[in-house]
Order: C-alpha cells, then structure tokens, then sequence
C-alpha cells in the first residue's frame, strides 16, 4: 500500500519502495549503525549484484501513517538504548519532512554486532 497524499490539483503518491529506501539510508547515517540485516534473500540478490538500498527495512503502511520495522548491524561498544533513540528520531523526522506522511512506530531490532578486526602482526620470536 502505497503512501498518498490528496492536494488541491490531485494525489501525490509515493511507492512503500521508496519510504523504506529513505527510512534505510536514514538510520544507516546515525554513528554507530553498520549496516542493514537483509536476511537471505537480500544476500542473494547482492551476490547477483542488485543492491537493495531497502534492506533491512519492513512497513505497514496505512491510512493512518506509517510503521517501520528496522533490522540493524551495529557496531561494537556502542551504547544500544541511545543509538537507538537517535536512529527513531532521524528516521521519523527525515520520513516527515521528505514525504509528509506521519510516522507512528519506529521499531529497532538488533540483528548483530560489529566487532573491530584485529590487526595480527607476527612478532619475531628471539632465537637462543
């Protein structure tokens, strides 16, 4: 279902593909955020190289406004409560001031974390 918005000289309406893509790049520029959780699907796609900007991102869409499920990787030592708070509050107001449409929900689930890759040097082991 489709986001539609009734103005004076006819109806604007926006294709949920393009609410989730904007919802996705939305909450991957909060710091702290790695990456969308696609699921298999969105993997394969990928490997066949068709880049899903929506990924990780699912809607309900209805008359009265919009829900939005968020599938996240995060990154390692970051404090999850108050990114997630960042992440609802830039989806929802970017979502508001781009498309209109209200936003009712904004729910984040963690789907992983991150960790830093270690750097392994050899070190030289002293002969004697």
């Amino acid at each position: 279902m489709d986001a539609i918005e009734k103005l004076e000289y006819g109806e604007v309406k926006v294709a949920d593909e393009v609410i989730a893509t904007i919802a996705g790049i939305a909450a991957t520029e909060v710091i702290g955020v790695c990456g969308m959780s696609g699921g298999l699907v969105d993997g394969i796609a990928e490997i066949l190289g068709k880049k899903n900007l929506s990924k990780g991102v699912k809607l309900e869409v209805t008359g009265e406004g919009v829900t939005i499920d968020l599938y996240l990787i995060v990154d390692y030592g970051v404090k999850i409560p108050d990114l997630a708070w960042k992440i609802q509050d830039n989806v929802k107001n970017t979502l508001e001031s781009m498309i209109g449409t209200k936003v009712i929900d904004v729910n984040i689930h963690i789907q992983g974390v991150n960790f830093p890759k270690e750097t392994t040097e050899e070190v030289p082991v002293p002969k004697g």
